[in-house]
């Protein structure tokens, strides 16, 4: 699947509208560019306690993302190995979206997910930039959600508190993966070869 995504992926530009998008332009698959700045700006305006909604929107754009990515996919009779093939491809293909460094595991019963140089570090002197992480965390949620793998996901580790990273885990809610699904290490998804194939 990683390898089709490579294929298939194209980084285009619309001079009339200035915009970019990926692939064909059928598919309506326009890059989401989120500027701290402007989330930032966002996020004061969404108010205190406005975890919920940030998350929401977090979910929205992960919901258009992997609907205009995979049109009319029905995931309901894929098999997991393919959909672990889906989630590894979606974070190489937030990477070069520009979400920064993005990595993931399989364990027994969940998911971590790991970002590297997360737009949060730009805003790492401002008390609104926690509210990137829930954007991230919806955004990952989402991506789960529409594949059809019930969990609960939550940010364990923070760059912005600390961390070397910021780190999401995503626990099963219902069973446990195979055990020929389960990764010893971080997935090394590389950028590099596709950036050489453009």
């Amino acid at each position: 699947m990683i390898k089709r995504l490579k294929k298939d992926l194209q980084i285009n530009v619309e001079e009339k509208e200035g915009q970019l998008f990926l692939g064909e332009k059928e598919k309506e698959m326009r890059l989401v560019m989120l500027r701290p700045n402007e989330i930032m700006e966002f996020c004061e305006f969404a108010g205190t306690n406005a975890e919920d909604i940030l998350i929401w929107v977090g979910k929205s754009l992960g919901k258009i993302f992997m609907e205009k990515f995979f049109y009319n996919k029905d995931w309901s009779s894929e098999k997991m190995a393919v959909k672990k093939e889906v989630i590894f491809g979606t974070l190489e293909v937030l990477m070069l979206m520009g979400y920064g460094g993005l990595t993931g595991m399989f364990k027994k019963d969940h998911v971590i997910i790991n970002v590297y140089d997360s737009l949060a570090i730009q805003e790492k002197g401002n008390i609104m930039a926690k509210n990137l992480c829930l954007l991230y965390l919806g955004i990952f949620n989402s991506v789960f959600d529409v594949i059809g793998i019930d969990v609960d996901g939550e940010e364990v580790e923070c760059i912005l508190t600390g961390g070397d990273k910021c780190s999401y885990k995503f626990s099963l809610l219902v069973g446990e993966f195979d055990d020929n699904l389960l990764d010893e290490e971080m997935s090394d998804i590389a950028v590099s070869d596709f950036l050489a194939s453009l």
